[in-house]
């Protein structure tokens, strides 16, 4: 990284960014020991000017932000932080504190509002809906599909039909968040598992 630009208060603006989503969750500002602590540890932390002190986020909730990537910008007086957080970052318990910006156009957009349809159907069961079929026949249906779907991304990979490929991919992808969202796991807590895989 480049030399940092603190203020002449001895700041640095930092923008925090869900590393899953894109979404912009919040803006804090760190100073020099802010910005070691959270490299040393790989969680973030700010410097409170309200309270003029350091604080971890989430010291309080748990809901802490686990750091993915951290880049300066191109005068290196503003810090982005690619995290993965463990819960709501904002304190009115909002995914994020820009909620009325709605979801940034990214690859990762796409699967978080898949995620929050299928969290959708599983919550409120709208009847028609193939979603709603698969959660009231149970974890032994979704399980056949997502084998199912599987086997047939094995078959179009052999039959090197890419359009056929991409279908099968695709229906993989959404039976094993149909999956997920039936054994309560988050995407986050994949993803934090790949880049703990990162070599």
């Amino acid at each position: 990284m480049k030399p940092l630009k603190f203020d002449d208060q001895g700041l640095i603006p930092a923008i925090i960014q869900n590393a899953a989503t894109g979404k912009v969750l919040m803006l804090g500002y760190m100073n020099e020991e802010a910005f070691s602590k959270t490299r040393e540890e790989g969680v973030v932390w700010f410097y409170s000017r309200s309270r003029s002190r350091l604080w971890k986020k989430g010291e309080s909730s748990g809901n802490v932000l686990e750091v993915v990537a951290l880049s300066e910008d191109c005068d290196a007086d503003a810090l982005l932080v690619l995290a993965n957080p463990a819960g709501p970052t904002c304190h009115t318990g909002a995914e994020s504190c820009f909620e009325t910006l709605g979801e940034p156009s990214r690859i990762g957009t796409g699967v978080a509002k898949l995620v929050s349809v299928i969290d959708g159907r599983y919550k409120e069961r709208p009847e028609g809906s193939y979603t709603t079929y698969l959660f009231e026949k149970g974890l032994d249906k979704i399980l056949k599909k997502v084998g199912e779907e599987a086997a047939e991304v094995i078959i179009a990979s052999k039959n090197e039909n890419r359009p056929e490929l991409v279908g099968e991919l695709t229906d993989l992808l959404f039976h094993s968040l149909v999956l997920m969202r039936e054994k309560g796991i988050a995407v986050e807590e994949v993803l934090r598992e790949l880049t703990r895989r990162e070599r």
